[in-house]
């Protein structure tokens, strides 16, 4: 089960990255529900196990492409999100003090707290794209405007997923012309 799980993530995450052209220094909102995964409804069933093998799906690619991650934390932390004290600090970002577990925070923002090189928890960000795992409602930490995505592969395990990059807002009317680049 596990094995699928990280081969499942290795698959949605890659089309993730050619669907919304991440950069170094971008942000992804990764909203997660283990229980979904598995096949139990969202709060019931955290599992760290089902956390572990997400992130070993993708988590290096991530890192090693420089872009950071915010794990959204579960409603019992008003979903706060995990992220690296340096992008924080990059983005003049209060820091709260909380330490996620799996029925307080979830097991993918706890997952994510202990392979950060230096997690801290927020209140909010502002991402330049999102995947949700399972329902967990990512959409208050995107930016303005989000692009729905549509993956090839719907799920991880038995958790639908959806996705969303951002886009500039249009300005102007009928004889503005826009960068195509940045659709």
């Amino acid at each position: 089960m596990y094995e699928n799980i990280t081969n499942d993530a290795m698959v949605v995450f890659e089309e993730l990255l050619d669907k919304t052209k991440l950069q170094k220094g971008q942000v992804l909102v990764i909203g997660c529900s283990t229980s979904e995964i598995i096949g139990d409804t969202i709060g019931t069933h955290s599992s760290l196990d089902v956390a572990q093998a997400l992130y070993a799906g993708f988590y290096d690619i991530l890192k090693s492409r420089g872009i950071y991650i915010a794990a959204q934390c579960c409603e019992h932390l008003n979903r706060a999100l995990i992220i690296e004290r340096e992008l924080a600090a990059k983005l003049n970002i209060d820091i709260v003090n909380a330490v996620p577990q799996p029925k307080a925070g979830g097991s993918s923002a706890t997952t994510a707290f202990s392979m950060m090189d230096d997690p801290v928890v927020v209140e909010h960000i502002r991402a330049d794209a999102g995947i949700d795992i399972g329902g967990t409602l990512i959409g208050m930490h995107l930016k303005e405007t989000a692009v729905p995505l549509r993956f090839e592969n719907r799920k991880i395990g038995e958790a639908y997923i959806s996705g969303a990059r951002v886009r500039p807002k249009f300005i102007g009317g009928e004889r503005t012309v826009y960068n195509e680049e940045l659709l």
